[in-house]
């Protein structure tokens, strides 16, 4: 069996290819010309284009989706999301990316989600409005003060409009964040935890619980 220290572990999404080697992770956008690597390569995808540049560059790579187990009801649920979730008892995984997506786990069963827009895509959706409402996101917006000016009151709708929904369906349960936005967000919640590496933390335990991966 390959030492997971040998492989190098790949995350295909919406948005960019992301490597991660010697705990490292390295970004590739759609332009991006993917590298060819010698090493072993597991792979999770959403993005069929960009599995096929992978795929193009690295034909050893594997679809690690092969080797999970993953019990749920939901239709059509990401295989990103899956991973995120893989090993959970009893927490909210909330992936805040391009889209935001929040998966239930109790008691070890999936039992349901929602997605929704990610920050980035959120601001963007009042420009295609209006040229007006074009603003440039900021982190440090009074959610406690009802806004006086248009750029406070569509950062306080955009910041409200994600966490409340989470904290609705969260209550008393443990959240772990996790994505380019999570860190973030994740300060809006007490009982929270940030994991910006989950996935990649996920797909090595996949790897190490399945024998058959030489």
């Amino acid at each position: 069996m390959v030492g997971v220290s040998e492989l190098i572990l790949c995350d295909i999404g919406n948005t960019s290819t992301k490597f991660f080697i010697n705990d490292e992770i390295k970004n590739y956008y759609k332009n991006d010309e993917i590298p060819s690597f010698e090493e072993e390569i597991f792979y999770i995808s959403v993005n069929e284009k960009a599995k096929v540049k992978l795929l193009e560059k690295n034909p050893q790579a594997k679809d690690l989706s092969f080797f999970i187990t993953f019990k749920t009801s939901y239709i059509g649920m990401g295989i990103d999301r899956v991973v995120a979730c893989c090993f959970q008892k009893n927490a909210v995984i909330v992936d805040a990316g391009s889209a935001i997506t929040v998966d239930i786990i109790e008691n070890s069963v999936h039992k349901g989600g929602f997605i929704l827009l990610g920050i980035n895509s959120f601001v963007k959706s009042y420009k295609n409005i209006s040229e007006k409402l074009k603003v440039d996101f900021e982190k440090n917006i009074n959610l406690d003060k009802i806004p006086l000016q248009t750029k406070d009151a569509i950062l306080y709708a955009l910041i409200k409009s994600i966490i409340l929904p989470i904290k609705e369906i969260c209550k008393d349960k443990n959240i772990i964040f996790t994505g380019g936005d999570g860190e973030f967000l994740s300060s809006f919640f007490k009982n929270s935890q940030y994991k910006k590496d989950l996935i990649f933390e996920n797909m090595k335990r996949i790897i190490d619980a399945n024998d058959c991966i030489a």
